[in-house]
Formats: structure tokens, C-alpha cells, sequence
């Protein structure tokens, strides 16, 4: 089938009320825990890494992952979180079938002038571009604000950067947060102001970032096993579930609900097993635990099972 871009498979997921899960990758494991959950349940799969994730394993070396593991699945090979426009011309470059160019940092006008660069060289090369705007608590990766910094997007700013950049579908901030400790309090996503937005942008394909759930189930077992992970939480996922059936998110971000259920995995063996120095017991557990939540994710919370096509 080979990798593809964003557009048909948004406007699928808009059209039939489900979302692609985006979920970050490092490694031939993790990666392959992705994949494997997508070619069982036979959903499409947004697969994705940050700019150190590319220093840490190799830009070349990630896409030809990818190209062997992919099988005939609709895959779409996403940069998250590229912070410069040679961040995105790299990843185009080099056989990257999405980009997300992140200036939500910058003010509105110089948000606007980046993002439109990357839009330009990246639909001349058949590639789809995601932006920000609005900023998102947390720390994640490369990416970090504070809890001060945080702010929703403005409903009438989204329709005018998106019309003056020609983005193809817009991260928004209504209540997520990076990292694995979201929230001191009740997660609370500002529905209202999607609706707002939606309302100005009819069938323009939204995305969530900072989304993570944070299962209790292997907070619970990479706790027993010796993680120090108290107060760790995420969005609930009827929240997710509701963002994504009944609005137009069409991407969701799940990054910190892999780094947990790998290294539960991983320390589940090596704590049960002290004896194991044989790299493939550990990782083939931590992989285990990675396909299962994101299994669930496609199964449960996304709707995505069954809608390859």
C-alpha cells in the first residue's frame, strides 16, 4: 500500500467518526509493538517521531523501519513537534509522509509565516503539513511549557491562521497536557471552545496533543516493580473517546503511555528474573505491553479497528 499522507485518511476519519492514533517510536520495538497492533485490528496508524528521537536512532534508519515493517497497512510516517523549517525539510526529504511544524510558541504572526514556508515545500512534495496554535502545559521529549504559558486557542485566530497557511489539520490546545503528570486536579477539556472552532472550521481535521490517558494498570505494575511514579495521570479516556466521536479530532498523541507500559515490561523480567542478561526477554516484554495499549486505544478509544482500507 506504501506510507501515505494525511488528507484522505482525515477526511475518512471525519466522515465515519473515528480517530488515527499518532504514536511515537524510538526503537525496532516499539515501532514493531505499534505496527503489530495495527495489522491485527486492521486500523490505520499514524506512526511518528520527535526530532531527538531522530538523533537518538537515525533519520534513514527510521524510515527504512518503517518501510519493512509496515506490511499492507495505510501508515502515515509523521514528524512531531519539528521546530524549524529544516526540521521539516529534513524529514520531507527523507521519506516523511507528514510533518508537524510546532511555532505555537512564537507570536501569531511569525507562527504564521514559518508554518506557511513549511506548507509550501511540503505540498510541492506531495507531503501534508499539521501546526499549532495554542500552547500546552507539560514537558515532553523537546517539547515544554509551564502551567503559566499554558493557553487555549482562540477560536477566531484558527480560522484565520488556517486559511492564510494552508495548513491540513491543526493541533489545538482545550485542556491537554505533556508529559506524565497532566493535572493536580480533575482533567477538564474545554469542549466548549472546540465547539467554537468547528464552528468556524466545518470538516477541517483537529488533533490533540498531550494526550496520553496514563493507564492505571501499568502505572500500577511499573510501580511494583520499582518506578517511581507517583501522581502520575492523564486524560480520561471517555474524554478522548467523546473528542473523537463526536467532534473532529482525527489525531490523538500517545507517547507517555508507551514509555510506561515498555518499562513496566521491561522491569517486570529483569526484577522477576535477575539472572536475565539476554536483551530479547526484557524487550519482548515491554513490547507485549506496548501492543496491548495500543490495541485498546484503536479497540476503545479511538474507533479506528477495522477502518483500514
Amino acid at each position: 500500500m506504501g506510507l501515505q499522507n494525511s488528507k484522505k485518511l482525515f477526511l475518512d476519519a471525519i466522515k465515519n467518526n473515528y480517530a488515527i492514533g499518532a504514536f511515537n517510536f524510538v526503537n525496532l520495538e516499539t515501532l514493531s509493538a505499534i505496527l503489530d497492533a495495527a495489522n491485527e485490528l486492521k486500523s490505520p496508524v499514524i506512526v511518528q517521531c520527535s526530532t531527538s528521537a531522530i538523533k537518538y536512532a537515525g533519520i534513514k534508519e527510521i524510515y527504512a523501519m518503517v518501510k519493512a515493517k509496515m506490511n499492507d497497512l495505510p501508515v502515515i510516517l509523521n514528524l512531531d513537534h519539528g521546530k524549524t523549517f529544516e526540521d521539516c525539510k529534513n524529514a520531507i526529504d527523507n521519506g516523511f509522509t507528514n510533518v508537524m511544524i510546532d511555532a505555537s510558541s512564537l507570536p501569531f504572526e511569525e507562527n504564521i509565516k514559518l508554518t506557511k514556508q513549511v506548507v509550501d515545500y511540503a505540498h510541492k512534495h506531495g507531503v501534508t503539513v499539521e501546526a499549532e496554535l495554542g500552547v500546552l502545559a507539560g514537558v515532553e521529549d523537546e517539547v515544554s511549557a509551564s502551567n503559566d504559558d499554558a493557553r487555549y486557542t482562540n477560536p477566531n485566530q484558527a480560522k484565520e491562521f488556517v486559511e492564510r497557511t494552508g495548513v491540513d489539520s491543526l493541533a489545538i490546545a482545550i485542556g491537554t497536557s505533556h508529559g506524565i503528570y497532566k493535572f493536580s486536579g480533575e482533567a477538564k477539556l474545554r469542549f466548549d471552545i472546540l465547539s467554537k472552532i468547528e464552528q468556524l472550521l466545518p470538516s477541517f481535521p483537529f488533533v490533540l496533543h498531550g494526550a496520553s490517558s496514563i493507564p492505571a494498570d501499568m502505572v500500577s505494575l511499573a510501580t511494583k516493580y520499582g518506578a517511581k511514579l507517583k501522581g502520575a495521570n492523564g486524560i480520561p479516556e471517555a474524554m478522548l473517546n467523546e473528542a473523537v466521536t463526536k467532534h473532529n479530532v482525527v489525531k490523538v498523541n500517545v507517547d507517555s503511555d508507551l514509555r510506561i507500559s515498555f518499562t513496566a515490561g521491561v522491569r517486570e523480567v529483569l526484577t522477576l528474573n535477575p539472572e536475565v542478561v539476554d536483551m530479547r526477554e526484557y524487550l519482548k516484554n515491554g513490547k507485549k505491553y506496548v501492543t496491548q495499549v495500543v490495541k485498546n486505544k484503536m479497540q476503545n478509544v479511538f474507533n479506528s479497528a477495522n477502518k483500514a482500507k
